[in-house]
């Protein structure tokens, strides 16, 4: 008897590693990720048209620091009234100590100036020698004794080539140097060319000079002098107050001040006169037992006996 049988055939499945596959070095070596990189075009948006400090946007008056960045200057007051105001106050302006620290910006609007529901990434502020926008497409600079804000390019070009610069000898202080002053081609301010320039939101490497040249700036400042008065000077006032006091004779009234009004002078003295006459035509009505109980000054003082000794008698 003949038997049948059906074979099923059932699809073959890869696993590689069996000569069918040959792995890459990306299927076998795992490389490190990437660190992520902050968006360039966001980071130059924040710190031209926001506040470096409330991250709100930038609004008139507007202050920068010896470092460049820019706030809307509320907002650093009210860090300075509340040091806890903003979390990361400390870090990013922990060199302001006060608003003398910082300097309120002389800004050119543009014209026209862009409508009121524009984004903000539209520039409000413009170079007044080139009229480009600040927007951090190019640097931008402010005088530091007046605020007034350029580009970089426009002052320099306006300013012309720089001096020559002379080596400072060994020992001579930088400040020892007679230096032509600039005036300011907006408001006339002058302005020291080498060290009253400051760039506004500068790369880091310009910003740690900057730090080091404020710090400089700061230990060459006079310290402050105490408000306190030193101990030995009033005694010393004091003690001479006493010797003119004892020095001068008694029943001596000190006289009037020399701004003293005449009229009001004369006045004083008309009323003494009248209360002295009135207080003796009273003491001339009393009887002599209301008089006993008054004693003057030049009378000797009167024996005491056992119902009045040891009280308290009132005399006029």
């Amino acid at each position: 008897m003949l038997t049948h049988h059906t074979y099923t055939s059932f699809p073959t499945t890869i696993m590689g590693n069996d000569g069918g596959s040959i792995p890459d070095r990306r299927d076998l070596v795992k490389s490190k990720k990437k660190a992520e990189q902050a968006d360039k075009a966001n980071q130059t948006r924040a710190i031209w048209f926001f506040c470096a400090l409330s991250k709100r946007p930038l609004q008139e008056p507007i202050v920068s620091c010896a470092l460049g960045k820019l706030y809307n200057k509320d907002a650093l007051i009210e860090h300075l009234i509340d040091k806890t105001a903003y979390g990361d106050a400390e870090k990013i302006c922990g060199h302001i100590r006060s608003l003398k620290d910082v300097k309120v910006l002389k800004l050119t609007p543009r014209s026209p100036p862009p409508p009121p529901d524009s984004s903000a990434d539209v520039a409000k502020f413009v170079c007044p020698l080139t009229f480009k926008e600040i927007n951090g497409g190019q640097p931008f600079v402010y005088i530091s004794t007046c605020g007034c804000v350029f580009s970089q390019s426009g002052l320099r070009t306006v300013l012309g080539s720089s001096p020559s610069n002379r080596k400072t000898p060994p020992g001579e202080s930088p400040a020892a140097e007679d230096e032509q002053l600039e005036v300011c081609p907006q408001c006339g301010t002058k302005f020291s060319r080498s060290s009253d320039i400051l760039m506004i939101n500068p790369p880091l490497e310009e910003e740690e000079r900057m730090y080091a040249a404020m710090e400089l700036r700061r230990s060459l400042e006079p310290a402050k002098k105490s408000k306190k008065r030193k101990v030995g000077a009033d005694a010393v006032v004091d003690e001479g107050a006493a010797k003119k006091k004892k020095a001068s004779p008694e029943g001596h009234s000190p006289s009037p001040a020399p701004g003293l009004n005449p009229k009001i002078s004369a006045a004083s003295r008309s009323l003494a006169q009248s209360l002295a006459v009135e207080e003796a035509k009273r003491k001339a009505g009393m009887s002599d037992a209301v008089k006993s109980l008054y004693r003057g000054k030049n009378d000797a003082p009167r024996k005491e006996t056992f119902m009045t000794m040891g009280t308290f008698t009132r005399y006029a």
